[in-house]
């Protein structure tokens, strides 16, 4: 029997990646993982991230790592706390270049084995409750055009979760205890969101 091919993956990111208050196991990309084991046997799967980290601090972050040199898929999902902290747009669209750039050196310079996903619309939470929830969806609306631009730019694959992070308002089962992060529930449907693009990255060998 042919053999399964196995490939490294690493992960780049915030909460949202490190699955604040969830278990590993219900992380997006360990369940991206699980739902792509039959077609790619994943080997290696490494991850950059915690909360709180906004796209500078994910940048040193990844300097600072010790990580190998190559991997078959890189993913970024980053930005949601430079829009917390009501940091510039502008200093977004160069911090989150580079870190494209950063991403790819990963994978020999070749951005289509990039794979980005949008920032998650953390207005839905019971946390945002007293908050803003109209303005905190336009902020991370501008952000994510920001971060689609550039996926364009440099040919990166785009897996846009937002609207799946804003369509379940009433569900408190896509919420985490802490009541801010999302649900390993929820994670399940972003990777679900992300599985075709993986494989198309992961069975593309240029």
């Amino acid at each position: 029997m042919e053999k399964t091919p196995t490939k490294k993956i690493l992960a780049l990111g915030d909460s949202y990646t490190i699955g604040e208050s969830v278990l590993e196991s219900e992380r997006w990309s360990a369940q991206l993982i699980e739902l792509i084991k039959d077609e790619i046997q994943v080997s290696k799967h490494d991850i950059v991230a915690q909360t709180g980290w906004t796209t500078f601090e994910l940048q040193d972050a990844i300097v600072a790592h010790k990580l190998d040199s190559h991997y078959d898929l890189v993913s970024l999902l980053i930005g949601v706390n430079n829009q917390y902290r009501g940091l510039s747009k502008d200093d977004f669209r160069i911090d989150f270049q580079q870190l494209l750039k950063t991403a790819a050196n990963f994978t020999s310079g070749n951005f289509q084995h990039v794979m980005v996903l949008s920032i998650p619309d953390w207005g839905v939470s019971p946390f945002a409750s007293n908050r803003d929830r109209t303005q905190i969806a336009q902020e991370i609306d501008a952000f994510n055009m920001i971060i689609k631009e550039e996926c364009q730019k440099y040919h990166v694959s785009f897996v846009d979760i937002t609207p799946i992070s804003r369509a379940y308002p009433t569900d408190v089962s896509m919420i985490a205890e802490d009541g801010l992060h999302f649900s390993g529930k929820m994670y399940a449907l972003w990777a679900n969101a992300a599985k075709k693009k993986a494989l198309q990255v992961l069975k593309n060998d240029n």
